[in-house]
């Protein structure tokens, strides 16, 4: 059985009108001959947006970030390249609510799209997808970090990561398939390695069972390992995700992931530039192979090294601090905030105060309470 798996997909600026002129073949034509060439078994993408109609019938969440959604020619652009299974776990599948999440999945079963991660209630969104294919049986989960697009008992969105559920749904998968793939969503934006505690549950979910782990997010590419012979990717990239100018050409790398699952499961990595050309953007698999595997090389001795992660981790998460601060503060303008780092005006952020802070977020019971209490407070 050969797979390939591919990240993030949101059509915007250039490429979505692209897509409303039905012009898939500027776009995806690369895609298209290398899925039909390798005639895979399987191919999957993550789709990052809900399908929605442009009118009034979809209303936008409330939430921190922007609300994306994309057109149905999106689906037949998928289609055209070759795509057959869309995971739909990610911090952007709800948010033009749970009506726009209701006509994604239809607009996808419409079209003999099979999906995952997503569904009108927490226990439709955790269902695993089985495939049958070639007399063997591959099981996919797919999850994504707590956002704003996380599904309840009884409401729509996406499922969430949860270590002990995902450790459940592992162990059923194995029992009724030959293969279990766990697809995750998370990690940090533009940073391009996995955080300590990414690399511990990813390999986690190793350990209980799974054959591989692939992850995707951060709009940019990470490094991999093979953990106990079975290979864990901690960040795939943007796949189509353009925007108005490219001034960071880690957002216009990645790569695609294509596993042979065997007796022994081996892979292979597809890399490619994406959206280069904002006038015609497409994915093309003519990339500097030696320079990109550079890169990748870079990354993942890095990762293979407990202490240089750590270390490259705090000093990432220490150039963040100044984001959080402003946050903790009173302040909520622009210009206050400015005064605030002048000097001009007081912090009214007391030591005491991050104490309380620091024990209310590190709690974990403390912490349910606060997400509960902030979650009702934005409905």
């Amino acid at each position: 059985m050969k797979i390939i798996i591919a990240g993030d997909f949101c059509p915007k600026y250039k490429v979505k009108e692209l897509l409303l002129k039905k012009d898939y073949a500027t776009i995806f034509s690369e895609v298209q001959k290398l899925i039909h060439h390798e005639r895979y078994d399987c191919a999957i993408i993550n789709l990052e947006c809900p399908i929605t109609a442009f009118n009034n019938s979809y209303q936008a969440i409330k939430k921190i970030g922007p609300n994306l959604n994309a057109p149905i020619e999106t689906l037949y652009a998928l289609k055209y390249a070759g795509f057959d299974t869309l995971t739909l776990a990610n911090n952007h599948i709800l948010d033009f609510g749970e009506n726009g999440l209701s006509n994604t999945l239809k607009s996808c079963h419409s079209l003999n799209f099979a999906t995952v991660g997503a569904g009108m209630n927490a226990n439709e969104a955790r269902k695993i997808l089985y495939k049958h294919i070639k007399g063997k049986t591959l099981a996919l989960i797919n999850c994504c970090e707590h956002e704003f697009t996380i599904a309840s008992e009884n409401s729509a969105g996406a499922n969430p990561l949860n270590p002990i559920s995902q450790y459940y749904d592992i162990l059923e998968a194995r029992k009724k398939s030959d293969y279990v793939i766990v697809i995750v969503h998370g990690g940090h934006e533009y940073y391009q390695l996995p955080s300590t505690r990414m690399v511990e549950t990813y390999r986690f979910f190793i350990d209980a069972g799974a054959d591989a782990v692939i992850n995707h997010h951060q709009h940019v590419f990470s490094g991999y390992e093979t953990y106990k012979d079975k290979p864990i990717f901690y960040g795939l990239g943007n796949f189509c995700f353009d925007r108005l100018t490219n001034t960071d050409k880690n957002w216009n790398e990645g790569y695609a992931v294509e596993l042979n699952l065997e007796n022994e499961i081996s892979f292979t990595i597809r890399p490619y530039y994406q959206c280069i050309d904002t006038e015609q953007p497409s994915v093309s698999f003519n990339i500097d192979n030696q320079q990109f595997t550079n890169k990748i090389s870079n990354l993942n001795q890095i990762i293979s090294s407990k202490e240089k992660l750590r270390q490259r981790q705090n000093d990432y998460y220490s150039k963040s601090t100044k984001y959080l601060k402003d946050n903790f503060e009173p302040y909520t303008s622009k210009l206050l905030i400015k005064l605030k780092n002048f000097k001009l005006l007081p912090s009214l952020s007391s030591k005491r105060k991050k104490y309380i802070f620091y024990n209310l977020i590190n709690c974990e019971s403390h912490r349910d309470k606060i997400l509960y209490y902030l979650k009702n407070y934005c409905k």
